[in-house]
């Protein structure tokens, strides 16, 4: 097994087929086949599934990339470091809930410690695909939360899946609203059969290879992103990103059940943070693998997210 091998893989498993490979590798393509097959026969895995459409990550295969990225970011930071190359692009990955303070931390991490080249990602997902990500080495750090409602649920699905929860802080519900909304201006929400006969909008919670593995089915609602997320309303939106579910709250009045940790600067000011008068509360925090050493900038990238938010410590 070869650095350049490892470096092969990733390039595939990023543009999904060996010709456009090759061509970012500057090799030919029967030589970049050669060298997979020659990797998966020495250990003895499938790393790739050929299908008309190019090719796709094995289980085994997505289990290996994660450990690859792994090997070559530690390899470019010696390279870096001791051979004084500083034009190494280096790759960073992280999974999270639709929290602000997340997005800020990256952008501060982007503008610091970035460099000239560099492949960073965000991901704004729900929270399975926030585990499996983490679990499958995708992404080095999952945001997430945490309260009695759903954490016997992803307790365990964490542990079977070699899985640590790392506290960032403990947050109180609040309820995201347009500055328009009747309930803006109020000091705090204490009647949830106010918010009732409102639009509530929720993310959307996809069911995911992972609930199926973990025999949790059921249970679908302990990986809703939103805390009382079986409250009932008469109107229910679901939404797949943040600026849509915020314009919706502004045109049509609605609310959402969140942390109540809003940037301003990111989200703009027409949308207010009120707290909601419940005996709940959010640990939110981050998940990281047991198996897996943080790169530099995983490290950098918690060392800024605790710095964001110790004040809600």
């Amino acid at each position: 097994m070869t650095l350049a091998q490892l470096r092969y893989v990733i390039t595939v498993s990023q543009v999904g087929t060996l010709s456009e490979a090759a061509k970012r590798l500057y090799i030919s393509q029967p030589s970049l086949t050669n060298a997979i097959k020659e990797l998966e026969k020495e250990l003895g895995i499938t790393i790739f599934i050929r299908t008309n459409k190019g090719v796709i990550l094995s289980r085994q295969g997505e289990e290996f990339l994660g450990y690859a990225r792994q090997v070559i970011e530690q390899t470019n930071l010696i390279e870096e470091k001791y051979l004084q190359d500083h034009n190494i692009k280096h790759e960073f990955c992280i999974s999270t809930q639709h929290y602000s303070f997340a997005v800020e931390a990256f952008v501060s991490l982007i503008k610091e410690y970035g460099g000239k080249e560099y492949d960073f990602r965000i991901r704004e997902t729900q929270t399975y695909e926030i585990i499996e990500d983490v679990a499958k080495l995708k992404s080095e750090i999952g945001v997430l939360y945490l309260n009695s409602f759903n954490e016997v649920v992803l307790k365990k699905t964490l542990k079977e899946n070699d899985l640590t929860f790392h506290r960032l802080f403990i947050a109180k519900p609040h309820v995201f609203l347009g500055k328009d909304n009747p309930l803006a201006n109020k000091n705090k929400v204490s009647k949830l059969s106010k918010l009732i006969l409102g639009s509530l909008f929720l993310f959307s919670n996809i069911i995911g290879s992972l609930y199926i593995l973990s025999n949790i089915l059921p249970l679908i609602t302990s990986f809703s992103e939103e805390i009382l997320s079986t409250l009932e309303s008469q109107k229910e939106i679901k939404v797949c990103d943040r600026a849509t579910l915020f314009n919706l709250l502004i045109g049509l009045n609605g609310y959402t059940i969140c942390s109540g940790v809003i940037n301003e600067q990111l989200n703009g000011k027409d949308i207010i943070a009120v707290p909601l008068d419940v005996n709940d509360f959010m640990e939110i925090g981050y998940i990281t693998h047991n198996k897996a050493i943080l790169s530099r900038f995983g490290q950098l990238y918690i060392d800024i997210l605790r710095e964001y938010t110790k004040k809600d410590s």
